[in-house]
C-alpha cells in the first residue's frame, strides 16, 4: 500500500492557536456509527479495484481530519461492538459476544453442527458505566438517534435513558422494509409520502432528520450525539428509483427477474451501491450543517470548529445473505460474522479541534479506544475503578497520527496488540494481531473440523519504520514455517482471554456424524431439590467431568425474545454430584455439564438455539421451579 501522507494542514475543523483561548472548554462530540459498512465500500478506501460506490461527503470528511487505514471494530457483529464502544469493555470481558444472546447454549441445528456457542449475554453489561453517563455528569446534553440494539429486543432493558441519554429517537426511516418487494414503494414527490423526494432527489430519511434535530435543539450547550445509522444494514433496498437505475447503468447490470435476489459477484449489487450513496448523502447533511452554522457558544465561529466527529462502522461489510450477494470486502478475507480482516477492519475517520487535516495513518486503532479518548477531549473523569480495554488516542491525534509510539497502554508500554473473540455462529474463532502478524485460532478443529487449529498470517512487512502490504488477504498461513511464533502468539491470546474470563464454544454430543469421544459424554441420572438448592447425580461414561454451570431464567415461558437466561457456576461434589443454589425468582433452569473433551451436555436437553419466534427453551425442555 503506497500512499503519500498529506501535510498537517489545519482546516475549519481545527482551531488556530491564536483563537484557542476563546474556544469553549467543553467541545461537542458526535460518534457516528454506521451499520455494516465495509472497509472497501467507501471510495477513499480503494486500494485495488475502484469502488463503484460514490461517497463524496465521507471522502471530503477524510480530508479534514485523520483517515485510519487500520481502524478496527471491537467485534464482527453489531450488538457486541456497540456495547464495547459505549462501555469501553472488550466483548470477551462482558460476555456479550454476539447478537440475541441470553439463552441456554445449544447448537444452531441439533444434529447438523459439530459445535455450539457458549452462553453469552443478551444485553449491555450490567453495572458498566457508559460514556454517555459520564458525559451527562460533566454537564453534557446527551442524545441518541437511530439504531440501539443493546438488549434482547428493541424495547427491552436497557434503553437509551437507562445509559444516560437525555434525548433519544429510533426510527427505521428509509430502511423500513419495502412491501411486497424492493421494486415497489419507491419514494415520490407527493407531500403526503413519508419518504417524499427532496430537492436533490433523495428520499426523506427520518433517522438522519432526528440526528440533525438534536444538534439544532442543543447547539447552545455542549452535546454528545450517538448517531447510529441503520444504513447500510439489510434489508438491502433503496427507495430512490433514480439511484437504482443510476447504478444499474453504471455497473452495466440489469435487475433480476426475482427482485428479492442478487447473484452478481463482487460489488455489483445496484441496491446496495445506492444505499451507500444514500448513507453518504444523509451524513453529509450533518457535516454541512456543522460547517455552515455559527456556534452560539462561540460567536464568529462555526460549530465544526468545536466539534469532534468519529466516523466508523460497527463491523465489516456483510458480503452475502441467502439469495443476495451484497458486497465484497476483497482484498480482506470474509466479512461480517467472522473475526478475519473483512469482519473487523472498518472505515475510521476522526476530525475535530486540534486534529490535523489530510492525514492518513497506518496506526492500529480500535472502537474500544473511543471512550478513554472522549474523556480526554471533554475533560471528564473516568468512573471509579473503571477498566478500559482500549487506549486514549487523543495524544496520537494531536501530536502525530502516524506515530504508533504515541498509543500507550495503562502501564506506559506502546500498544502493538489487539484481539477479537467470536466463539459464535459458524465462525467459532478468536484472533490476535501483534504488529505485522495475525493469528487465527479455530475452535472447530478436532476430528475433521473445517479448519486447522491455528493459522498465522503476515499482513504487513515493516521496513524502515513503514508497513508494506504483504498478505491482507490472509491467504498464506505461515504456521508450518514459523511454528514458534504461532505458539507464542497463541499463548498470548490464551493469557489475555483468560484474564477476561472469556467463554469458549463446546462440542455437540448430538452431532449426527462421527466426532471423537462423543460416546463418552457424562449423563445425568437423577435430580433433586431442597429449598433453593438443586442437586444432580451424573454418570461418567468414559470422560471426566471438569465443570458445570447452572443456566436459569427469571421469566421463563415468556415470548422467546422476552425470555432471558443467565449463567452461574455450579459446584462439583464427591459421589458424582453437582449442586447449585437457585437465584431468587428463578422460574426455570438447566444444568450444563462440560467434560474433559469439551463436550457440553444439558439436562434437561435443550432442543435448539432459541432464535425463532416459535421456539422457547423453557417449553418442555427445562426444569420449572
Amino acid at each position: 500500500m503506497t500512499r503519500i501522507f498529506c501535510a498537517l494542514l489545519l482546516s475549519t475543523w481545527a482551531v488556530s492557536p491564536g483563537l484557542a483561548q476563546d474556544r469553549p472548554a467543553k467541545p461537542n462530540v458526535i460518534l457516528l456509527l454506521t451499520d455494516d459498512l465495509g472497509w472497501q465500500d467507501v471510495k477513499c478506501y480503494d486500494i485495488d479495484e475502484p469502488s463503484p460506490m460514490e461517497t463524496p461527503n465521507i471522502d471530503a470528511l477524510a480530508k479534514k481530519g485523520v483517515m485510519f487505514w487500520q481502524g478496527y471494530s471491537p467485534a464482527p457483529t453489531c450488538a457486541p461492538s456497540r456495547a464495547a464502544i459505549l462501555s469501553g469493555e472488550h466483548p470477551a470481558r462482558s460476555q456479550y459476544t454476539h447478537v440475541v444472546g441470553g439463552m441456554p447454549p445449544a447448537a444452531i441445528h441439533k444434529t447438523g453442527h459439530r459445535m455450539m456457542p457458549p452462553w453469552y449475554s443478551g444485553r449491555y453489561p450490567t453495572g458498566s458505566v457508559a460514556i454517555s453517563e459520564v458525559l451527562k455528569g460533566n454537564g453534557y446534553t446527551t442524545g441518541h438517534s437511530g439504531k440501539w440494539h443493546l438488549a434482547k429486543k428493541h424495547s427491552s432493558f436497557p434503553q437509551p435513558k437507562d445509559l444516560g441519554f437525555d434525548w433519544s429517537r429510533s426510527v427505521h426511516g428509509t430502511t423500513k422494509r419495502m412491501n411486497p418487494h424492493r421494486l415497489t414503494g419507491f419514494a415520490t414527490d407527493d407531500p403526503n409520502d413519508p419518504y417524499r423526494l427532496d430537492e436533490n432527489g433523495f428520499a426523506t430519511h427520518q433517522l438522519s432528520i432526528d440526528a440533525l434535530t438534536f444538534v439544532k435543539e442543543h447547539k447552545d450547550e455542549p452535546f454528545f450525539l450517538f448517531y447510529a445509522t441503520k444504513l447500510v444494514h439489510a434489508p438491502i433496498h433503496t427507495r430512490s428509483e433514480r439511484l437504482l437505475k443510476k447504478y444499474c447503468k453504471k455497473l452495466g447490470v440489469e435487475l433480476p427477474e426475482n427482485p428479492q435476489e442478487w447473484k452478481g459477484e463482487g460489488q455489483t449489487n445496484p441496491f446496495y451501491c445506492a444505499m451507500v450513496e444514500e448513507l453518504d448523502y444523509y451524513v453529509g447533511q450533518m457535516f454541512d450543517y456543522l460547517e455552515s452554522t455559527e456556534d452560539p457558544r462561540w460567536p464568529g465561529h462555526m460549530l465544526s470548529e468545536n466539534t469532534y466527529i468519529i466516523f466508523t462502522s460497527d463491523n465489516g461489510g456483510m458480503e452475502k445473505m441467502p439469495g443476495d450477494h451484497i458486497t465484497d470486502n476483497y482484498p480482506l478475507a470474509r466479512g461480517k460474522i467472522s473475526a478475519m480482516e473483512g469482519g473487523v477492519r472498518v472505515p475510521l475517520i476522526i476530525v475535530g479541534p486540534g486534529i490535523g487535516a489530510g492525514v492518513e495513518s497506518d496506526v492500529m486503532v480500535n472502537g474500544l479506544d473511543f471512550y478513554p479518548t472522549i474523556l480526554s477531549w471533554t475533560g471528564s473523569q473516568a468512573p471509579d475503578g473503571k477498566h478500559f480495554d482500549g487506549c486514549d488516542i487523543s495524544k496520537l491525534l494531536k501530536k502525530d497520527p502516524t506515530d504508533p509510539g504515541l498509543v500507550k497502554e495503562e502501564d506506559g508500554s506502546v500498544r502493538d496488540t489487539m484481539l477479537w473473540h467470536f466463539p459464535n455462529s459458524q465462525a467459532l474463532e478468536s484472533t490476535i494481531r501483534v504488529g505485522d502478524y495475525k493469528l487465527v485460532r479455530n475452535y472447530d478443529h478436532v476430528g475433521g473440523g473445517r479448519e486447522p487449529e491455528l493459522e498465522l498470517f503476515r499482513l504487513y512487512e515493516s521496513k524502515n519504520g513503514k508497513q508494506v502490504r504483504a498478505d491482507l488477504e490472509e491467504a498464506k498461513s505461515l504456521v508450518a514455517s514459523m511454528p514458534e511464533k504461532a505458539e507464542a502468539m497463541n499463548a498470548d491470546l490464551s493469557k489475555r482471554l483468560n484474564e477476561m474470563k472469556a467463554s469458549y464454544p463446546y462440542y455437540n454430543p448430538h452431532f449426527k456424524s462421527s466426532l471423537p469421544n462423543k460416546e463418552k459424554v457424562p449423563s445425568v441420572i437423577s435430580s433433586s431439590r431442597n429449598g433453593q438448592v438443586v442437586e444432580f447425580k451424573y454418570k461418567e461414561n468414559g470422560a471426566k467431568l471438569v465443570r458445570a454451570q447452572l443456566i436459569y431464567t427469571l421469566n421463563g415461558g415468556e415470548k422467546v425474545f422476552d425470555e432471558e437466561w443467565f449463567r452461574i457456576p455450579a459446584t462439583l461434589k464427591e459421589g458424582n454430584k453437582v449442586s447449585a443454589t437457585l437465584p431468587e425468582g428463578t422460574t426455570h433452569y438447566v444444568i450444563n455439564l462440560i467434560d474433559e473433551n469439551n463436550f457440553l451436555v444439558s439436562y434437561p436437553d435443550v432442543e435448539k438455539a432459541t432464535r425463532t419466534k416459535n421456539a422457547s427453551p423453557s417449553a418442555q425442555s427445562v426444569l420449572e421451579q
